[in-house]
């Protein structure tokens, strides 16, 4: 697990944002049983976390017409239990951090691996999310 003082910063650059955290299975169940749209991004100590999916995620949540219903967050090596579950529920996917998941009424509608942030920049990222957005989040 990470240490905190590390982690902390990270994590408050989404929730200062408006991103809600999942820190337990029992979240990440809820959560995905709400109808309507659910951002999950799962964040990650990495650089291309910092320079790219962070970045991405919020340039599109604040230039995206059509946002999801609920923003939310959990971190990779950090927030083990609520972690755990979701890539339950990524499956086929194997296990990927940073990654951005976007859950309709609880079903997976769109996802971004880690190979899909690495190397790009977050502009990227945002215009992928966004096409997301409006063909999901209506």
């Amino acid at each position: 697990m990470y240490p905190q003082e590390i982690v902390l910063p990270m994590k408050e650059e989404l929730t200062e944002n408006g991103f809600s955290e999942l820190l337990t299975s029992d979240e990440v169940e809820a959560q995905l049983k709400k109808q309507g749209t659910t951002l999950i991004m799962i964040n990650s100590v990495c650089g291309c976390s910092a320079g790219s999916a962070r970045p991405g995620v919020l340039m599109a949540v604040a230039n995206s017409r059509n946002k999801p219903d609920f923003l939310t967050t959990s971190f990779a090596g950090f927030d083990i239990e609520a972690v755990n579950t979701l890539r339950q529920h990524l499956r086929p996917f194997p296990p990927s951090s940073p990654a951005i998941a976007l859950f309709k009424d609880g079903q997976l509608v769109h996802f971004i691996e880690r190979h899909q942030i690495e190397g790009r920049p977050a502009q990227m990222i945002a215009h992928n999310l966004i096409g997301a957005f409006d063909e999901y989040c209506n």
